[in-house]
């Protein structure tokens, strides 16, 4: 959750310091595929998905990839990296809004109490982030990409029961950088490259070190504590990208925001379950 939580911090340096959002997102996915479709070519030997499963995959890749880092850089650009953390924290409540409405899971009272206490938590970080002539663009993209990682987490759990996390990982991630390409090729020529300074590169490779690295002892982790277990983790991770947001970007997180990244924690802890999350890194 550490090594996760500090890439919030890193992709906004890396985007106020030289790359556009969009330059930073593409190359990045594809070097991250490329690195955990070899890890699972060495650990499994293949990387094959039944036909039948494509076109879940697809989806998956396009939404839980594309659409999702799309949101996650353009967020970035637009707002403090700790309010996207804190905004990210919304995203175990509406994984179960989503397993609810799709038919997967039925919701108690104690989720339906915390998906309330979540929608009151983003409406106090929205409050809180200057209106439309502040960040409003950034939080909404934020929340975006909250929402994003939730419609993945549902499209992903049937296939989970026929492939391995590093394998459907390594295809989902792959498959959802060709998008991400596609849209970042007009702007190759454009991209100011002089003007990135060794430290945003830095900011890029502990990105892509960090999609890989973090999956990959997270896998681990489920593996040798019980995904339960585990689960109880995530929730450090918009706390700790919020904290290490503010110590090392010096941003600044008014009281509303402040407040509403506090509503937000207690309506994850309300509506937690045992069930496992295996979240998407971003």
């Amino acid at each position: 959750m550490a090594v996760w939580a500090l890439n919030f911090t890193s992709v906004k340096y890396g985007i106020t310091h030289g790359f556009s959002p969009i330059m930073f997102a593409a190359p990045r996915y594809a070097l991250a595929g490329l690195m955990l479709g070899g890890f699972t070519l060495a650990r499994e030997g293949s990387l094959r998905i039944s036909r039948r499963d494509l076109g879940a995959l697809a989806a998956a890749a396009l939404i839980g990839i594309t659409l999702n880092q799309f949101s996650f850089a353009y967020a970035l650009h637009f707002a403090s990296a700790a309010a996207v953390a804190l905004l990210f924290g919304t995203a175990p409540v509406l994984v179960a809004l989503i397993a609810h409405f799709s038919g997967n899971e039925r919701l108690g009272m104690r989720s339906w109490l915390g998906a309330g206490l979540s929608l009151a938590g983003v409406g106090l970080l929205i409050a809180g982030g200057g209106g439309v002539s502040g960040s409003l663009p950034g939080l909404l993209l934020a929340l975006a990409t909250a929402v994003t990682w939730a419609v993945y987490s549902v499209l992903a759990a049937p296939l989970m029961r026929r492939y391995s996390s590093y394998r459907l990982n390594a295809t989902v991630t792959l498959l959802g950088s060709i998008p991400l390409f596609a849209i970042a090729a007009p702007k190759l020529g454009s991209e100011h490259w002089s003007a990135i300074g060794p430290l945003a590169w830095l900011a890029f490779v502990y990105s892509v070190v960090a999609y890989v690295f973090g999956n990959i002892i997270w896998f681990v982790a489920i593996r040798r504590v019980g995904p339960s277990h585990a689960a109880l983790y995530i929730n450090l991770e918009p706390f700790l990208g919020a904290v290490f947001a503010v110590v090392l970007l010096s941003e600044g997180l008014g009281l509303l925001q402040a407040l509403g990244g506090v509503v937000i924690a207690v309506a994850i802890f309300v509506a937690r379950s045992s069930r496992a999350q295996v979240p998407i890194a971003e």
